[in-house]
């Protein structure tokens, strides 16, 4: 006897205990082991199912995918540890300030360059937060713009690779890690553009809202500016270039590009003369807890997921997704529908873990592609991530920002981009080949 409705109680009583403020691993394990009792005792759940979990857990530990998220964490802390990353917002800031909105435009640029490198949405959002937002504020800068251009480009780490979100993706969606980073730069390069045309638009119609740098603020000019920019840009373009280019190219996988980027990162913060024992501790053991946070989440899941399918759970959801009126276009909406709003209540990691065991299956069963769908998944939890009234990074702006600078304006500023972003997520749905042209390329090009 198959009783699914307790699969669909399973569900929203871990839903309950998440929105109670309980940790997310210990919700996972506790609704599974509480189900699936209930599942034993009424014969709904068959128990040697159990012994099917270690065989999954070190099927999860032999994805050498996953390697590459302890490296990418700690590429990004090095560089935020260590002050480069500042110096490079500061360094581009002086270079693009003699422009209308320049200011602006400099946090777009520096925070798409930081997510190519670190890939860390929190670090990124509160340096940019504490040396940009004074700044804007001291030369004039709308409130609403200044945060919104901070918020929004300091989340583009979920989206443009290396992103950890995207390695939690294709471990959850069974995809290589190396197409969902191909994949997801051309949507990644719109979304930054699109900032940076929505800044030089509001800058012409309303340019008290983004002045220029006033002449006594431009301190360096000449060689000496010449020479700071090439200090501050061309080891992250390098540094770049050697992690995602030879993924691209198909030199290396994401896990040996990880690595490159973790020693690379190093070598900078020696050429550079930041480099101490302090940051390679500190940098090391955020890297610990963030890596040490993703898998025992990811372990929990998995039982969680096991009991869920033993009680018919995910047959049950398959089933219903793909028979709604409409098909393909109906899944598309209602599992868009279903990331957004899980995306404003819960972390990436969390969303991960929870929807694709449950959307997947109905996604390869409508033959749906899979990097396309784990590229519109991730552009629909960035816009989540800063929707009002509880996306994470306007908690991150407001943890760092100045006193004049009200909640209510951080969230207004918000908006705007939140938008932009709805636009990019409805361009992709509607032209895969933003996604598909460089992951055919790049299969084409690899040896």
């Amino acid at each position: 006897m198959t009783l699914e409705w307790l699969a669909i109680a399973m569900f929203a009583g871990f839903f309950l205990l998440l929105m109670s403020g309980y940790p997310v691993a210990y919700s996972f394990v506790g609704t599974a082991l509480v189900f699936g009792g209930i599942g034993f005792v009424l014969g709904a759940f068959n128990q040697s199912l159990i012994l099917l979990l270690p065989n999954r857990w070190f099927g999860t530990m032999s994805d050498i995918q996953l390697i590459a998220i302890p490296y990418f964490i700690f590429l990004g802390a090095v560089l935020e540890k260590s002050g480069l990353a500042e110096e490079l917002l500061e360094t581009v800031g002086v270079l693009f300030g003699p422009m209308r909105g320049g200011i602006a435009l400099a946090v777009i640029v520096v925070g798409t360059l930081l997510a190519a490198t670190t890939g860390v949405v929190a670090a990124t959002i509160i340096a940019m937060g504490l040396i940009s937002l004074p700044t804007m504020l001291k030369y004039g800068y709308n409130k609403q713009l200044a945060s919104g251009v901070i918020i929004s480009s300091g989340t583009l780490a979920q989206m443009i690779p290396p992103s950890l979100v995207l390695v939690v993706l294709s471990d959850q969606i069974g995809i290589s890690v190396g197409d969902l980073f191909v994949g997801a730069l051309v949507p990644g390069l719109m979304m930054s553009g699109a900032y940076m045309l929505y800044v030089i638009v509001i800058s012409f119609i309303r340019p008290q809202d983004a002045p220029a740098l006033p002449p006594e603020a431009r301190t360096l000019k000449g060689k000496a500016l010449f020479a700071k920019t090439m200090r501050a840009l061309v080891p992250p373009f390098v540094l770049i270039f050697a992690v995602l280019g030879s993924i691209f190219f198909g030199l290396a996988t994401p896990s040996e590009a990880g690595s490159v980027g973790a020693v690379g990162a190093l070598v900078l913060t020696v050429l550079n003369r930041r480099f101490s024992w302090s940051v390679l501790v500190r940098s090391a053991e955020a890297t610990l807890r963030t890596t040490a946070l993703v898998l025992t989440i990811l372990f929990c899941s998995t039982f969680f997921s096991l009991v869920f399918d033993g009680l018919g759970g995910t047959k049950l959801i398959t089933t219903f997704l793909v028979n709604l009126p409409g098909g393909y276009w109906s899944y598309v909406i209602v599992a868009n529908i279903v990331i957004f709003l899980l995306g404003v209540f819960l972390e990436f990691t969390e969303i991960a873990f929870i929807a694709m065991p449950i959307l997947v299956p109905a996604a390869r069963e409508l033959q749906i592609d899979l990097v396309w769908f784990g590229v519109v998944v991730a552009i629909n939890l960035q816009t989540a991530f800063i929707s009002p009234p509880v996306g994470f990074s306007l908690f991150y702006l407001q943890s760092v920002a100045p006193k004049q600078v009200p909640t209510l304006d951080i969230h207004k500023g918000a908006i705007p981009f939140m938008i932009l972003q709805l636009i990019v997520l409805v361009l992709v749905i509607l032209l895969p080949g933003t996604v598909q042209f460089l992951v055919k390329a790049s299969a084409t090009g690899a040896p």
